[in-house]
């Protein structure tokens, strides 16, 4: 139960920051949102980001960059909302860069369904992953 409470928490803070809205002519943002807890506890946040250069960032990647900007990098949780409300998964970018944090990376958990509190790890969604390997040098 103290599980789902840490899941409500994040998809609140998530959705906190959620807004969509037009930042300029050219870029758009707000339309997914992402919260990760890190393995100390902190919560960071972020927000997609679309450009008519195509030069935008994801969610996930952008929360993923405050959390490094503070001096993190394990991450433990991460929730992403779409902008229906749904929960859904990292894209394969974000997985990418996800998965290059830490050797630890495949034990994170992503919520997949927010009302059963259903979860998946990383390395479901990344079975193979190219770059293990490296992590074992």
């Amino acid at each position: 139960m103290e599980d789902n409470k840490i899941w409500d928490k994040l998809y609140n803070e998530a959705c906190k920051v959620q807004n969509r809205r037009v930042i300029s002519p050219f870029i758009e943002g707000g339309q997914v949102s992402a919260a990760i807890l890190t393995k100390k506890g902190n919560i960071y946040t972020g927000i997609c980001l679309d450009t008519a250069s195509t030069l935008g960032i994801c969610a996930e990647r952008n929360a993923i960059f405050n959390m490094l900007t503070n001096g993190e990098s394990q991450i433990a949780k991460i929730v992403c909302v779409m902008s229906n409300g749904d929960v859904g998964t990292p894209c394969g970018a974000c997985r990418e860069l996800i998965m290059q944090l830490d050797r630890d990376s495949k034990d994170i958990q992503i919520l997949i369904d927010k009302n059963e509190y259903k979860t998946i790890t990383m390395d479901k969604l990344m079975p193979d992953w190219w770059g293990t390997s490296r992590f074992n040098d």
